[in-house]
This record gives C-alpha cells, sequence and structure tokens, in this order.
C-alpha cells in the first residue's frame, strides 16, 4: 500500500501544524479547515477505514481525541467541538474536531483559508492547552 499524505506528515516527511502526538497518534491542523482551529486526528498506523481499527487502537483514537478537543474548546472562542468522520478524503483513517459555533461550521464544503501566521497562532494557542 502506498503511503497516505497522513503517514507522510506522521513520519515527518511533510510538515504540518502538529497539535499533539503519542506514540501511536497524532494531531495536527487540517489546512483545508472549515473553522479557525480544526484539527485532524490520526492513527499513525495507516489502515484506511476508522471501522477497520482494532479495539484498542480505535477506543486509543477516540480518548487522544477527547483530550485534543478539550484544548481546542480552550483555545478556541466556540459553543463545542464537532467531531465528523468521513473517510473519504484520505485512505487513512482521521477523525475531524472543529471548532463549531453553529450547524454551518460543520459544512465541508465551506473551507476556509487562512495565513501561515495565523495557522501557527492557533496551533501554540492549542498545544499550550493541550494536558496529556
Amino acid at each position: 500500500m502506498e503511503a497516505s499524505i497522513f503517514t507522510k506528515i506522521a513520519k515527518g516527511e511533510i510538515p504540518s501544524y502538529k497539535i499533539a502526538e503519542s506514540d501511536r497518534f497524532l494531531a495536527f491542523l487540517d489546512v483545508y479547515p472549515t473553522t479557525k482551529g480544526h484539527t485532524l486526528v490520526i492513527p499513525k498506523e495507516q489502515i484506511d477505514y476508522i471501522f477497520n481499527l482494532n479495539d484498542e487502537l480505535y477506543a486509543g483514537l477516540m480518548a487522544f481525541a477527547k483530550e485534543v478537543a478539550k484544548a481546542i474548546g480552550k483555545a478556541v472562542p466556540c459553543k463545542r467541538v464537532g467531531m465528523a468522520v468521513v473517510g473519504l478524503e484520505v485512505p487513512h483513517a482521521h477523525v475531524h474536531l472543529i471548532p463549531i459555533n453553529s450547524m454551518a461550521d460543520m459544512n465541508f464544503a465551506n473551507k476556509k483559508e487562512f495565513s501561515k501566521e495565523e495557522f501557527e497562532e492557533v496551533a501554540e494557542k492549542i498545544r499550550t492547552e493541550y494536558h496529556m
């Protein structure tokens, strides 16, 4: 299987705005976000479909995502942090964590553009709030 873009990010072959990392999981900003702070959480192991993860890896991914979501909620003004699993864009299991103030913030057709500085600023704010 060819390495996905997410596997290349996990290996450091492609730069990312990293939020949090463990030995098995990685969280980084989505570069095509619906809102500022939109974060992707992946297992480092490349498995195409989230429901093909074994129970331990799936539970670990959700626990890791929960802690990242808490940090996003503290760092980015929002009513909630929404979670979505779509899984069609990249053949690598991943969870979207999206700061939301309305349902429209979860619309993947509404991509926002941010500068490198804006990405770096929000990534730093979230990293500061992340504790695991």
